[in-house]
């Protein structure tokens, strides 16, 4: 059997910048010698629906049904990876499908405030839910990088020109 090429396989990864009011949630990783943070979310499974995958991840990672949410979900951005990263397995080509929802401070009292994030061996990672300025995020190490995207936003509400936001390859990102 051989080994597939870098980048041969693609993966769709749904994603959430869940605002309640100005903060945004985000998910901190704690790793031996980093940190950086994600949007909730993770990967589409096999014949699961977009929409179908996000709320199922919503519901795994923050308990959050997103009947829950002011308004229905809307793909914000689109961000294409090619990135190496550490492993044995050569790594997918990732499309990361970003919605954006907005919660009142009821629903956000409510919702878990760590993830626990199954890994390979079977044990978990301990992932802790941060609400975050969204206009203070272009510093931080968030992955996808849409750090300084969600900092430009004039609003939560603001409307986006353009979903699709830089390619992310090995040339202009590191795998912490």
């Amino acid at each position: 059997m051989t080994t597939p090429a870098p980048f041969s396989r693609i993966k769709i990864r749904t994603g959430a910048l869940l605002f309640c009011g100005t903060n945004v949630a985000l998910i901190r990783r704690d790793r031996p010698g980093s940190v950086h943070y994600t949007p909730p979310g993770g990967n589409v499974e096999p014949g699961e629906d977009l929409d179908a995958a996000l709320r199922r991840e919503l519901l795994e990672e923050l308990a959050l049904d997103t009947t829950q949410a002011s308004e229905p979900p809307e793909l914000l951005w689109v961000v294409d990876q090619r990135v190496s990263r550490p492993g044995s397995t050569p790594p997918p080509r990732k499309i990361h499908l970003l919605y954006r929802l907005h919660i009142t401070e009821e629903v956000r009292v409510t919702l878990a405030t760590e993830e626990h994030d199954e890994l390979e061996d079977g044990t978990f990672e301990t992932g802790v839910i941060e609400w975050v300025d969204y206009r203070k995020t272009a510093d931080l190490p968030i992955f996808p990088p849409i750090g300084p995207a969600l900092a430009d936003l004039t609003s939560p509400h603001a409307v986006v020109g353009n979903a699709a936001l830089p390619v992310v390859t090995d040339e202009n990102y590191t795998w912490v």
